[in-house]
């Protein structure tokens, strides 16, 4: 089975569409989206009407931090995050609002469990940037699979059982061996938004049958993304950042 991940695509079209012109050649068994449909991107709507079809045809989605601060107007953000949900808000009808408040926080199938955040309290909002909080994640799941975004840098943690995790940094575009006596936690990095230096969009292929993961680049025209931040009147270095991957 061919699974593809997505996380944070932020309401980054050119992103999104560019990402999803790549799945459809892949032809995945299972799309799944890890949320943060919306935030710091000029295309809310689009991206959401999108996910939203997506779901129609089979896909998966999950709530993400910044889809339950535009659907419950929550404030304890960055500045930047702030303003770009109040522009995001006052943009959504109320069957976009919906559709995000009414996603849920993970989803389990099989062995594999999707959340954006952590499993550990995954209304909490918890990064994992280490291995001390890949931990906690893994202890909170018997899951074997535990995928997330949030970070928006792709890594994956594995470990023994009753073991500490260790912590490895993919290769783009070069498929991760998964092990079948080990647990794994893979942070999928992010479509709209990559913070690894890398300006590419990023997306996970999950190959079960392979037993490997692959962090999936996708370049994209974050020079049209980043014209359309500043013509929204969204802060110029929601812009500025998507050019150098930070």
């Amino acid at each position: 089975m061919r699974i593809a991940i997505l996380s944070d695509i932020h309401a980054n079209r050119e992103a999104f569409d560019a990402i999803l012109g790549v799945v459809r050649k892949q032809a995945p068994d299972q799309l799944v989206l890890l949320g943060d449909l919306v935030g710091y991107g000029p295309d809310p709507v689009y991206v959401i009407e999108k996910a939203a079809d997506l779901v129609e045809g089979g896909a998966f989605c999950i709530k993400g931090n910044h889809d339950e601060a535009a659907a419950l107007v929550r404030t304890d953000m960055t500045e930047n995050a702030r303003i770009a949900i109040e522009w995001t808000r006052e943009r959504l009808a109320r069957a976009h609002l919906d559709f995000l408040a009414q996603l849920p926080l993970s989803s389990r199938s099989s062995d594999r469990l999707y959340v954006h955040a952590s499993a550990e309290r995954p209304e909490k909002w918890l990064y994992i940037r280490d291995v001390d909080a890949a931990e906690h994640c893994l202890s909170s799941s018997d899951a074997r699979f535990i995928f997330c975004g949030h970070t928006h840098i792709p890594a994956i943690y594995y470990a023994l059982p009753g073991s500490r995790p260790v912590h490895f940094r993919p290769l783009d575009n070069v498929g991760a061996p998964l092990s079948e006596l080990r647990r794994h936690l893979v942070v999928v990095g992010a479509v709209g938004q990559p913070r690894d230096g890398n300006p590419a969009a990023c997306f996970a292929l999950l190959d079960t049958d392979r037993r490997e993961v692959t962090m999936v680049r996708v370049p994209y025209d974050h020079e049209e993304t980043a014209r359309k931040i500043q013509a929204s009147g969204l802060p110029g270095w929601l812009g500025m950042r998507l050019k150098i991957g930070r």
